[in-house]
């Protein structure tokens, strides 16, 4: 009872601020995510457009879209422990990161060169194996490089850069499209190479002496003993599946939606995800203010209902109107809000012992909706298409996109009633 109640102690928050050197590995690490989130964004923003040349099936689109959550899926679980047991002179992370690096951005400029959907679908699955061979061991710098009081500064940064380079695709990306077509998958190839390439030249690992091939077994059964003994993870897995998939679904198909279904330029689309990324840089700056007063669940129980019939309204649209951006803002605040605090979430309600499993688990949850998303989306395009002409059945997209959030709201308020404080009982979360 004594350990129990020690743990009922509020943390001390007086820690000291991050030093000078920290400062600057800190955002010597935050160019990482910003050249992952340029390609990943251009790819899943402006690839479906190429892809039309050669097909007229969204579902098939959404395919070959949904395809990188196949590599999302299995390559952080092998590529993950592999960089624990490994070790070089390079250190134990970056050794992949580099393997991973060149051929990311090759694969990557090489897609809008493509003469044939099979060729550029070949292209895209270099360019996802590469990038998750990268991204496993480039969030593993994190723990191994910072210490644990600088986690919220660097996390900060890190949403930054991704609300930049987010934006900085999606918004430049329409307009280069519309100038050459591999444009924007040229630029993100060089985006990429530098500011990825940035961290293997600009950070530097601590020395490891300790190997752990012996190991990787229990860490492959790990993840499932984890599932069956806790609740509330289950229910968060479950939640963020959803949001991953909606998000996966929405990215797919908004620029097709609105240069075909809305019969747009494509400078009406850059402008609206220029809208979208304000949102979700704005709901990375604010909701963190909100979340310490009302509660992370709470913000995102609240956030949810905004976001899921948002989206569902949308299905209504026939016509563009200017007036759309003024309802767009706050349902893109939203959905940020949901997608920022939602690691925080999970953060409050696991368990102590299982931290690296269960963060593990919540990253395959990523390839999960990256294959339901697009997957969904695509085929209510196809199915509704004779039932929408106006929208050549792209407004089926919202209704689709939205059922998921919408599902899983009353998951995530036993998440935020999870979340509460309560005095010690003897049991531990997720186990009652």
């Amino acid at each position: 009872m004594r350990r129990r109640a020690l743990e009922l102690v509020p943390p001390d928050l007086s820690v000291a601020p991050p030093s000078a050197a920290q400062k600057r590995l800190i955002w010597s690490l935050g160019l990482g995510a910003f050249g992952l989130a340029w390609s990943i964004t251009t790819v899943a923003a402006y690839l479906p457009p190429l892809l039309g040349k050669f097909t007229d099936s969204s579902t098939l689109i959404g395919l070959v879209l949904a395809s990188e959550g196949a590599f999302a899926f299995f390559l952080p679980l092998l590529v993950g422990p592999m960089s624990d047991a490994t070790q070089t002179s390079l250190g134990r992370r970056r050794p992949y990161m580099l393997l991973g690096l060149v051929p990311m951005a090759v694969a990557l400029s090489a897609v809008a060169f493509m003469p044939s959907l099979h060729a550029i679908a070949l292209a895209l699955f270099a360019f996802f194996f590469a990038y998750y061979l990268y991204e496993p061991p480039y969030r593993g710098l994190y723990p191994d490089c910072l210490p644990d009081n600088v986690f919220g500064f660097a996390q900060g940064v890190q949403h930054l850069f991704r609300g930049v380079a987010l934006g900085g695709a999606l918004v430049g990306g329409g307009f280069l499209l519309a100038v050459w077509e591999p444009f924007p998958f040229v630029l993100a190839a060089g985006v990429t190479l530098l500011a990825c390439g940035a961290v293997i030249v600009l950070v530097r690992e601590s020395p490891n002496a300790e190997r752990e091939y012996e190991r990787l077994r229990t860490y492959f059964a790990a993840p499932w003993r984890v599932v069956r003994r806790e609740r509330n993870v289950r229910r968060f897995l479950i939640a963020n599946t959803a949001w991953e998939a909606t998000f996966a679904g929405m990215r797919t198909f908004v620029v097709l939606y609105i240069i075909e279904g809305l019969d747009q330029p494509l400078y009406v689309s850059s402008v609206v995800l220029a809208v979208v990324a304000g949102g979700y840089v704005t709901a990375a700056a604010l909701s963190g203010l909100f979340a310490d007063r009302f509660g992370l669940g709470n913000v995102i129980l609240g956030a949810s209902w905004i976001y899921g019939l948002g989206l569902l309204c949308a299905a209504f649209a026939q016509t563009w109107h200017w007036w759309y951006y003024a309802l767009i803002a706050p349902v893109a605040m939203a959905g940020g809000t949901v997608m920022t605090l939602a690691w925080g979430l999970l953060f409050k309600i696991m368990p102590g012992g299982d931290r690296g499993t269960i963060t593990g688990l919540a990253t395959t949850t990523k390839g999960i909706g990256l294959v339901i998303g697009p997957l969904s989306a695509g085929a209510a395009i196809d199915i509704f298409h004779p039932y929408l002409e106006a929208t050549d059945g792209y407004a089926a997209v919202w209704p689709a996109v939205a059922v998921p959030v919408l599902a899983v709201i009353p998951l995530v308020a036993l998440l935020a009633d999870a979340e509460r404080p309560r005095p010690a009982t003897g049991m531990e979360s997720g186990q009652a």
